[in-house]
């Protein structure tokens, strides 16, 4: 190998990491986890679009570059278009999943989420649970890992499973229906703590007990 052929790729190589260094870092932490379906097919392609920057020479790799620019501040935007929509958000990432509900397996939830008896019980077996009467509530995590919530002694009482409730201002109306609660309850209970506006709210989430935990916007 020529030291001309030598000093491109190794600057092509150096260009590379420094330009998904500086961009990595401005996507966050976040896309580094790989926390969503999304976030794993968008990391999968910035890997290969980098690697076809070094691969390829000339013009080619000016292209690639610009691809690979592109792709990741497509990616940036659309993330900040998930932080104000909700909407956006749960289209992107999906929605989190009740796979049992006080323990009873739901049907229809492995169903919608394509997941038969065996996968269910590998996936608690992956939680050190070996039988479902052990488990008061599962869920199924848009990353596609199960959170387990186990029962507890019988003298202990638990009226809801903790839930968000209000997220960005907005009312999270499916966890409402789900824990059979409605919109007059939860203005009440604003009320009851000096907040007269869902604006004023950035999330609220309903414990154990039946209390509703507020974190006010700065």
């Amino acid at each position: 190998m020529r030291l001309i052929e030598f000093l491109k790729i190794i600057s092509k190589t150096t260009g590379t990491f420094i330009t998904l260094l500086i961009l990595t870092r401005l996507l966050g932490k976040k896309q580094l986890s790989e926390l969503t379906f999304f976030n794993y097919i968008t990391g999968v392609t910035i890997g290969s679009l980098a690697a076809n920057t070094i691969i390829n020479t000339g013009s080619r790799y000016l292209n690639e570059m610009i691809n690979l620019i592109w792709w990741i501040l497509l990616t940036m935007l659309v993330t900040l278009i998930s932080l104000k929509s909700s909407k956006i958000r749960t289209l992107l990432d999906g929605e989190p999943t009740i796979i049992i509900k006080n323990g009873k397996i739901i049907e229809e939830a492995l169903r919608s989420t394509r997941i038969n008896l065996d996968d269910l019980s590998m996936l608690l077996r992956s939680k050190d649970i070996f039988s479902i009467m052990e488990v008061d509530y599962a869920i199924l995590e848009p990353d596609g890992k199960l959170s387990i919530l186990k029962k507890q002694n019988r003298q202990q009482t638990r009226l809801y499973l903790p839930t968000e409730i209000i997220t960005d201002g907005n009312l999270v109306k499916r966890n409402l229906k789900e824990l059979n609660l409605d919109e007059k309850w939860i203005y009440k209970e604003l009320k009851n703590q000096g907040i007269d506006s869902l604006n004023k709210v950035l999330y609220a989430e309903i414990q154990e007990d039946g209390s509703l935990y507020i974190d006010r916007r700065d």
